[in-house]
């Protein structure tokens, strides 16, 4: 591969209007994805009630099965809408994925059955998959390679903090108002987001007259292929899709995701329900102190990739390496941590603040440094569906074991065993790439910044 981009390169361009739609479209992709937990969140957050005897009484095999369902068509679509996204354009894909998100998730807090409950979360599986791929080359479009890392960082904490606020806006909802409106708070509010999505974002800077992020920034544009030039991949074709498929480097991260990715699902799915087990706590309480894995995030990713830029010469996989197996030891005592509210808060604070690093460096900055930015939102879903395959172990996990050894045998020791070994194997296939980098067209120049109107 080659070298990174020669230090002496400069972030050059002073455009106003140009940074002001940088700007725009970072906001609006940022708040578009942390919308998405909004209605991602409310069925973890409803487990607590839907469990109640009173309510519906669903058994922890019966949660599982939902969530198994949900996760597997969020893997499926992932894949297919990374596609989309390269092919079609970030706006139709997530316009339609969010506005159908909104009117189901509306729909579950109106079912009262068990079976419609799972039918519709499979289908908000199909609609959250919609975001992260399409989004991410989005942001790729309008941010160079040269600051990605610390931009997709700062933007990462999008699934970090909206997950945190999703948990509590639907755990206070639930307390307050019942289970249902756990759906139907959050439902609104992601509709008011998709109503600025529609008024704010663009594709491209081509889209509004300005030149490409690499001619603007005076940056030589990564390719997939190091015989071929730029202009060889263009964007929205056929051909880069295939490129990306038959990128090596990919599929690596891919596999690295499939097995970091059951330790965020397993805390994002059942950290209220563990916290409940252990210390007698109601749904709001459950649920903000497992939400303070999520409230790491946004310190967790900013460090990570202000790090991979600024101390590690824009390469992603010596953070990755390094936090991962932090995060790997601490899940090897966190069963042993004391049943106080401070310790397990802090404990899952450790554990998000080690693991948002990898994930957002290698889900993220990594997909759309490899993707390239003509191929970031197919690379982005393959690196996120393999993950997401990896999550349907996490977010099934206690239903099933819980199933096998019956319900009186404590099962989280062995839980958080398993995800530790899973993340100490990440750690080993990362290793040997800790100096990669994209591959940039041997031979090619530096474009230089043209002005803009």
């Amino acid at each position: 591969m080659s070298g990174p981009l020669e230090s002496q390169t400069k972030l050059i361009g002073d455009d106003p209007r140009y940074e002001r739609y940088r700007w725009q479209v970072f906001f609006i992709t940022w708040l578009a994805y942390a919308g998405f937990y909004l209605t991602r969140k409310s069925f973890a957050v409803a487990k607590i009630e839907l469990a109640d005897p009173a309510v519906l009484g669903m058994t922890k095999v019966q949660l599982a099965w939902i969530d198994g369902a949900y996760l597997t068509t969020y893997a499926i679509g992932q894949f297919v809408w990374g596609i989309c996204g390269d092919r079609f354009g970030t706006r139709k894909v997530i316009l339609a994925g969010m506005l159908c998100s909104v009117v189901t998730a509306v729909a579950m807090g109106a079912s009262s059955l068990v079976v419609v409950l799972g039918v519709l979360f499979c289908i908000q599986g199909l609609c959250q998959s919609t975001g992260w791929a399409p989004l991410a080359k989005n942001v790729g479009n309008f941010f160079s390679q040269r600051e990605r890392g610390r931009v997709m960082g700062l933007w990462c904490t999008n699934y970090a903090l909206g997950g945190f606020l999703a948990t509590t806006v639907a755990g206070l909802a639930a307390d307050y108002l019942g289970w249902r409106y756990a759906f139907w708070v959050p439902a609104a509010l992601l509709l008011g987001v998709w109503v600025l999505f529609v008024a704010l974002q663009k594709n491209r800077p081509e889209d509004v007259g300005l030149p490409p992020i690499e001619r603007y920034h005076g940056e030589r544009e990564a390719v997939l292929v190091e015989t071929e030039a730029p202009s060889d991949e263009p964007d929205q074709s056929w051909k880069v899709i295939r490129e990306v498929f038959a990128t090596r480097m990919v599929w690596l991260l891919g596999l690295v995701y499939f097995l970091l990715k059951p330790t965020r699902y397993l805390v994002l799915f059942w950290s209220p329900v563990y916290i409940n087990e252990r210390l007698g706590t109601g749904a709001a309480s459950s649920g903000i102190l497992g939400s303070m894995f999520e409230l790491a995030g946004p310190v967790s990713v900013l460090f990570g990739g202000y790090m991979s830029d600024k101390v590690f010469g824009s390469r992603r996989m010596p953070m990755s390496v390094i936090s991962t197996l932090g995060v790997a030891v601490l899940l090897l005592f966190f069963d042993d941590l004391p049943d106080t509210r401070l310790a397990l808060g802090l404990g899952f604070f450790g554990i998000g603040f080690l693991l948002y690093i990898p994930d957002s460096l290698v889900s993220g900055t990594a997909a759309i440094d490899f993707g390239t930015k003509n191929g970031a939102s197919t690379a982005s879903g393959i690196i996120n569906g393999c993950g997401s395959i990896g999550a349907i172990a996490g977010g099934t996990m206690p239903g099933w074991i819980e199933r096998v050894v019956g319900p009186e045998v404590d099962i989280w020791s062995g839980i958080f065993v398993g995800l530790s070994i899973s993340l100490f194997i990440a750690a080993g296939l990362l290793l040997p790439r800790w100096n990669a980098v994209p591959t940039v067209a041997e031979g090619s120049e530096t474009p230089k910044p043209k002005e803009t109107q």
